[in-house]
C-alpha cells in the first residue's frame, strides 16, 4: 500500500460518499476560486479551473455550486480571498509530508496544522526539507477491468505519458504525465472510450519509506486528520505499507 496511489484512491472514493460531500463541496468551492481568480473563469481557457470543474462533477458538487465559486473568484459576487500554501511536515517514522492549503488565515491555519501533527506523532518542517523528496505530476488511474494492458499501456504512451505502472496488488493501472501533458494524455484516452477512475496534478514520491504495524496505523489516522481540516485541500505522503501490515490493522 503506497502513500500516494493507495491514499489517492481511498480519497477519491471517500469524497463520492453522502457524509463525506459537504466536505468535499467546500474544498472544491475554494479551489474553483482559487483557479478562476488566477486564470479566468472560463475552463476552455484555463486548464487549471477545468480539471477542478471535472473533479467536482464527479462527486456530483451542484453546478449552482460551482458557478457561484467561479463568480466569487473573478469578483462578480463576494467572496473571501484565499491564499494558497505548501507547508512540508513529517509524519511517524520520518514520513515526508506536503500539505497544500488555502486559507484566509495563514497564522490560525499553521497552528491547527502543528497541532494535529504533534498529536500524531509528527512536526512541521522547514520550506525545502521534503520537498525535494517529490516531482509534480499528472496522474491518472484505469480500472483494470476495461481490458487489454498492452492496449492501454500503448495508448497513454502514444497520448505522451511518461510512465505506465501495473502493480499486481493493486486494482487500477497508473498512468504518470508531465503536468502540462495531463489534459492532452486525458482527451486521447476519452477518444479510446477509455474511462478514467481518477484524474489529476498531484506530487508523486521519489522513494518511500515501509511502516510496521504500529507507525502505520498512527500515519493512517494522521493522513485522516490533516485531510479533516477544512483549509488543506491535498496532502501527499512517502509512506509504504505492506499488504501483511495492512491486513493486521484493517
Amino acid at each position: 500500500m503506497s502513500g500516494h496511489s493507495k491514499w489517492s484512491q481511498i480519497k477519491h472514493k471517500k469524497a463520492a460518499t453522502d457524509s463525506k460531500k459537504g466536505k468535499a463541496f467546500s474544498k472544491l468551492s475554494k479551489e474553483i476560486s482559487v483557479a478562476a481568480r488566477l486564470g479566468g473563469g472560463n475552463p476552455d481557457m484555463n486548464a487549471r479551473l477545468r480539471l477542478v470543474m471535472e473533479k467536482a462533477r464527479e462527486v456530483n458538487m451542484p453546478a449552482d455550486n460551482i458557478k457561484r465559486a467561479i463568480q466569487k473568484g473573478t469578483g462578480e459576487l463576494p467572496g473571501v480571498h484565499y491564499e494558497e500554501i505548501l507547508y512540508e511536515g513529517y509524519g511517524p517514522a520520518g514520513v515526508a509530508l506536503m500539505m497544500e492549503v488555502m486559507t484566509d488565515n495563514r497564522t490560525r491555519t499553521v497552528a491547527e496544522i502543528r497541532h494535529i501533527l504533534s498529536k500524531h506523532g509528527g512536526n512541521m518542517g522547514e520550506t525545502g526539507s521534503v520537498g525535494w523528496i517529490f516531482d509534480k505530476k499528472g496522474y491518472i488511474l484505469v480500472s483494470k477491468k476495461i481490458g487489454d494492458e498492452d492496449t492501454l499501456m500503448s495508448n497513454a504512451l502514444d497520448a505522451g505519458a511518461e510512465d505506465f505502472k501495473n502493480d499486481p496488488e493493486e486494482e487500477n493501472y497508473e498512468i504518470i504525465t508531465a503536468p502540462e501533458d495531463l489534459n492532452k494524455v486525458k482527451e486521447y484516452l476519452d477518444a479510446k472510450k477509455i474511462t478514467l477512475g481518477l484524474s489529476e496534478i498531484t506530487l508523486v514520491p521519489k522513494n518511500y519509506i515501509k511502516l510496521e504495524v504500529r507507525d502505520a496505523e498512527k500515519m493512517l489516522k494522521l493522513m485522516e486528520a490533516l485531510e479533516e481540516h477544512e483549509d488543506i485541500q491535498n496532502v501527499y505522503a512517502n509512506f509504504d505499507i505492506p499488504d501483511e501490515i495492512m491486513a493486521k490493522i484493517s
